[in-house]
């Protein structure tokens, strides 16, 4: 008896949306019908709730699994790529304002030569 209202009511109700609440109302529900003695309606909770977390857990994993297949086919880079980025990115910034602060110094000094008339070469 036991087994067959396990499997109509995974198989009605679909394990994964149960909460552990909602379960223990059914059992209490079909031990107050006599439908089930006390004992089985707790083994049938404990199941219930034992494959709920299990295929919630299996959902999960798979969700994540087919994001990082997506992530991967559209060559999106992870948190770490983006990290790295950033610092290349700043990097070369710093060297950039560097040469610029660089050449601005030669400009001046190109500049100062040419108010004295001295050449630019």
């Amino acid at each position: 008896m036991l087994e067959e209202v396990k499997k109509g009511f995974l198989a009605g109700i679909g394990v994964v949306v149960l909460t552990r609440e909602k379960i223990e109302i059914v059992c209490q529900k079909l031990v107050k019908e006599a439908k089930m003695s006390k004992e089985d309606a707790q083994k049938l909770a404990d199941e219930l709730s034992r494959a709920g977390e299990k295929q919630w857990t299996d959902l999960e994993k798979t969700i994540r699994e087919s994001f990082r297949s997506v992530m991967d086919s559209l060559h999106i880079g992870s948190s770490e790529d983006l990290e790295h980025l950033k610092l290349k990115l700043d990097n070369m910034e710093k060297r950039l304002s560097l040469l610029e602060s660089i050449d601005q110094a030669e400009r001046e000094k190109l500049k100062s030569r040419q108010e004295k008339g001295y050449s630019a070469v």
